[in-house]
């Protein structure tokens, strides 16, 4: 870790030096987890923004994006969709979060993901419709087990608006979870869920996992470096092999061991199964217009779709 210059502790690159397999290993975990690391710690400094979602009763937030969330799961059509991304993109910007990172975060692997599958169905053999693009003309039709392709490999107008259709809800649907996750403190965010009656264990699974992940990445931090500073050249082939059972191995037995040790420390510390804060939860005006204009808003592009 470093001090900026404006006093701030940020934690240093890491530089890449070596050629070697075992090096651009080691280095390029610890990248990864610096990152990993870097992110929780901006999440938390989003959610104390003085932005409009932040200013919320977590309880209030959480309801009103999974109700925007339930009216996206319900659209139908592709001008109401992008009307839901406009309003998500609107919150994100209201909130204080960059509008770059919002949008990459949604965007720049969750089309790949969703894409894969949604492009079979854009294809006559999967959705029949009007050709709007002939790809490839077999001559006859044909046939294989399970699988008919027609005379005529096209994409359709149906297919092209049915994985758009696709790609668009996902992508407000994770745009609005991405909202609430940047805008809501862990801890609160736990209590929240347990105001509405979400089951303590599954409360205290995402609690552990949450607290556990961090603990996690700083033991294996430790190792790799611990590793690197006892290495002298590069390993490759068997060597490298060994050395990554050997690690695997340690980092599993210190998990198994360290696992009981935490949730013992929590429970010396008063921890019962229920997420507690310091912060009252407290519905004022604000809230009530909050969920008053995401009631309207679901409510009127609903019934304008269904018309």
């Amino acid at each position: 870790m470093a001090n900026t210059a404006g006093g701030e502790w940020a934690l240093a690159p890491v530089k890449k030096a070596g050629r070697g397999t075992g090096s651009r290993f080691v280095e390029g975990t610890l990248a990864g987890i610096a990152r990993t690391i870097q992110d929780a710690v901006f999440y938390e400094e989003l959610a104390q923004r003085p932005g409009l979602l932040q200013n919320l009763d977590p309880r209030v937030r959480l309801v009103g994006l999974l109700a925007l969330i339930l009216a996206v799961s319900l659209a139908q059509h592709i001008p109401t969709l992008i009307v839901f991304y406009l309003v998500a993109l609107a919150l994100a910007l209201l909130s204080r979060i960059p509008a770059g990172f919002f949008v990459k975060r949604v965007w720049l692997f969750m089309p790949f993901f969703t894409g894969v599958v949604a492009l079979p169905v854009i294809f006559n053999f999967v959705t029949p419709g009007r050709p709007v693009v002939r790809l490839l003309d077999l001559g006859s039709p044909w046939s294989f087990a399970f699988l008919s392709l027609p005379r005529e490999i096209a994409l359709t107008e149906q297919g092209l608006k049915t994985a758009l259709t696709l790609i668009l809800r996902v992508g407000d649907s994770v745009s609005l979870a991405v909202l609430l996750v940047t805008t809501s403190r862990w801890a609160h965010l736990l209590k929240a869920l347990r105001v509405f009656r979400v089951p303590q264990v599954f409360v205290l699974i995402l609690a552990m996992t949450y607290r556990y992940v961090f603990v996690l990445l700083q033991i294996t931090s430790a190792m790799l470096l611990a590793r690197k500073s006892r290495t002298m050249g590069h390993l490759r082939g068997a060597d490298h092999r060994r050395g990554l059972g050997a690690s695997g191995g340690t980092l599993l037995a210190k998990s198994y061991h360290l696992s009981d040790e935490i949730y013992s420390a929590m429970l010396s510390r008063g921890f019962a199964g229920e997420a507690r804060v310091m912060d009252d939860f407290r519905v004022s005006g604000r809230d009530w217009l909050w969920l008053l204009a995401v009631a309207c808003l679901s409510g009127f592009i609903i019934v304008l779709e269904r018309l």
